[in-house]
């Protein structure tokens, strides 16, 4: 377990792109943290150090998924049933790509025993991450 007091979303972004360089495909990342605690933006940072500066990257909310030349970038919120997982490509992902999930707990019982968990928290005006 590491643990990380991150002051501002600069030092966020720079704990993403540090990250970011030691993941290999194929490999998950589950990010975990209320809604406004950074998952987004660590996703974000993360494909846009790996695919370039100026890669846009809307939040998947409302797709549910984007595609990032071997990076998935997956928003399970507004999944309801553990069976739509298969439908959005979710296992297909997993076993190819650099994965990253947020909202990760509908797919527990799919995730990889390797996969690396992110947890956000506030941590008075910043925030506390911790990997497991």
């Amino acid at each position: 377990m590491k643990e990380y007091l991150l002051n501002s979303v600069e030092e966020t972004r720079a704990w993403a792109r540090d990250f970011a360089k030691e993941l290999h495909a194929p490999v998950c990342v589950a990010l975990h943290g209320d809604l406004g605690m950074g998952k987004s933006e660590i996703a974000r940072t993360i494909i846009q150090t790996l695919r370039g500066a100026d890669t846009v990257v809307p939040s998947p909310t409302f797709t549910i998924v984007q595609n990032y030349d071997g990076i998935s970038h997956f928003d399970l919120y507004r999944i309801n049933d553990a069976s739509e997982l298969v439908e959005i490509g979710l296992p297909y992902a997993i076993a190819n790509d650099i994965t990253l999930i947020e909202w990760p707990d509908i797919a527990a019982d799919i995730l990889p025993a390797d996969t690396i968990h992110v947890y956000l928290s506030e941590n008075g005006a910043g925030r506390k991450l911790v990997i497991k």
